[in-house]
């Protein structure tokens, strides 16, 4: 029996690729994104009570994870990226299906002339056009666990790097995507195999391409090209 799915919405954010994103929802709760629903779903009835949850969860596709295969191991970022476990034990992207779940906060539902009534939230962890196939309200009473064990990944993982960016490369970006560079720098973007000091790695964050080295638990960001190809050096 043949199973489909519809993408019922898209996400617009400001990751054109995964480098760079929240290994997590909710790592970086600045980071705002946008829902913009495919036009047979943009129905305003659809969303009505929607207004009265303050968090919601997205069930979305990995999009660049999409393969044939599939391995019942894989190797967890939050142990080194040398340790296998079962697949079904991590949130890796390579699954025999490759589905996300994310729990994001729900800050506005907008009314736009040219996308219709779309739903701004903080959190995600979803890179810029990531099809969604479904939005569920998050439930207090039947989410959250406190008493729940999580394995080895108990804890959230700390912003483990120091961020050090000049104020004339900061300054180039808008104030309101200031604050989600840093957040996202200081949680450490590198995969966890790879740890060259002087190796300077890019990231695409908001129309910029970032440029960085890392030393110890120091980032230092070196560059940053703005959208016209303008060039601003440390």
């Amino acid at each position: 029996m043949e199973h489909t799915m519809q993408v019922i919405a898209r996400i617009c954010s400001d990751f054109p690729t995964k480098f760079g994103l929240p290994r997590q929802s909710g790592l970086v709760p600045e980071l705002r994104s946008t829902v913009v629903f495919e036009p047979p779903y943009r129905n305003d009835d659809a969303l009505r009570g929607l207004e009265g949850f303050s968090h919601l969860w997205l069930i979305w596709e990995f999009s660049e994870a999409v393969r044939k295969d599939w391995s019942p191991t894989v190797r967890p970022p939050r142990l080194g990226g040398n340790e296998r476990i079962g697949v079904f034990a991590s949130r890796s992207p390579f699954r025999p299906n490759p589905i996300g779940l994310s729990c994001v906060k729900l800050e506005e539902i907008r009314r736009t002339a040219h996308d219709g009534t779309v739903l701004v939230v903080s959190g995600a962890d979803l890179m810029d056009g990531t099809p969604i196939f479904d939005i569920k309200p998050y439930l207090p009473y039947a989410d959250t666990h406190p008493e729940a064990s999580g394995g080895f990944a108990q804890s959230a993982p700390d912003a483990s790097l120091t961020v050090n960016c000049p104020p004339a490369l900061l300054e180039l970006l808008p104030d309101d995507r200031r604050a989600v560079l840093l957040g996202v720098l200081a949680h450490d973007p590198r995969p966890s195999y790879q740890d060259d000091p002087e190796r300077i790695y890019g990231m695409e964050f908001a129309g910029f391409d970032v440029r960085f080295r890392v030393d110890g638990t120091e980032l230092s960001v070196c560059e940053i090209e703005t959208a016209d190809g303008g060039n601003w050096h440390d």
